[in-house]
Formats: structure tokens, C-alpha cells, sequence
């Protein structure tokens, strides 16, 4: 399976983009906001093709526990950063620089970014990720759209 953001709008606190199954429309993303050096807890992670794999371990693992959770959505070998998820949440603070997955969408051209109704994008999006993983692997690729500098 293949998965592709398209990161479109990069700000100062974060960034938003939109994630696609298969070349289908499946969400919205946001991010941490781009740095050109590296801040723990405050920076996106780099554009590529990631795999993404499940991780059973750890505290988010825990928070997560429900009748279809299988392991957290991991990618894998993200240069310079460990632990990198695809999971709920609703702004940058929630990141750690994880991907954000959600329905609606804020726009934060004039203040920060917001993704909504993202349990429902997540468990959504988990069981198509959970599905393929049965028969194949499965990659991200993050890719920006538009300038980067802020």
C-alpha cells in the first residue's frame, strides 16, 4: 500500500498537509513546523518514503488500547528521529513531530493549524493501514507543495 502527504502549508508553528490511500483523498495531517537545524519535540520530520510498521511497545501503545489496535503506526528509519507515529491528536502541541490525522480542518494562515474530528480519521485510516499490513507492506511518502520558507 502506498500512502503520500502533501504537506501545502507551512507555517511558523506548524504545518498542514493532505494524506492520501492509494491516490485517494483519506484526511488531513498537520505537523510540527519545519526547522533547518533540529529541536526535540518542535520539528516535522524530512520529506521521503518512510515504511511504516506497528509498535507494541511503550506509552503511547498503552493510550491506545481498543477492540481493533493492533500497535502504534510507526515509520521507520526517519533520519535523525526515533519514534515516529501516525496518530489522534488536534494541534502541534500534541506532536512531538508525529503525524496528525483529522477530518476537518483549520487553516492556520493567521493562527495555528488545527485538525478535527480526528479519532474518527485515525481508527479509519488504522484499519485500512491494519488491513494491508496482512498482505503487504505498506510506505508513506511525505512530499511539500509550495515554498518553505517561512
Amino acid at each position: 500500500m502506498e500512502i503520500e502527504v502533501k504537506r501545502f502549508s507551512h507555517q511558523s508553528n506548524d504545518t498542514l498537509g493532505i494524506l492520501f490511500v492509494e491516490c485517494d483523498f483519506e484526511c488531513f495531517v498537520l505537523e510540527d513546523e519545519f526547522r533547518k537545524k533540529k529541536i526535540k519535540h518542535e520539528t516535522r520530520i524530512p520529506e521521503g518514503r518512510y515504511k511504516i510498521e506497528l509498535r507494541n511497545e511503550g506509552g503511547m501503545n498503552q493510550k491506545y488500547q481498543s477492540d481493533y489496535h493492533k500497535g502504534m503506526l510507526w515509520l521507520r528509519d526517519v533520519p535523525n528521529f526515533e519514534y515516529i507515529y501516525i496518530h489522534r491528536g488536534n494541534k502541534e502541541s500534541h506532536s512531538s513531530g508525529c503525524l496528525l490525522v483529522g477530518d476537518t480542518l483549520q487553516s492556520n494562515l493567521y493562527q495555528n493549524g488545527f485538525v478535527g474530528n480526528s479519532r474518527t480519521a485515525y481508527e479509519r485510516l488504522y484499519k485500512k493501514i491494519i488491513k494491508a499490513m496482512e498482505t503487504e507492506d505498506v510506505f508513506i511518502t511525505i512530499k511539500s507543495i509550495g515554498s518553505i520558507e517561512i
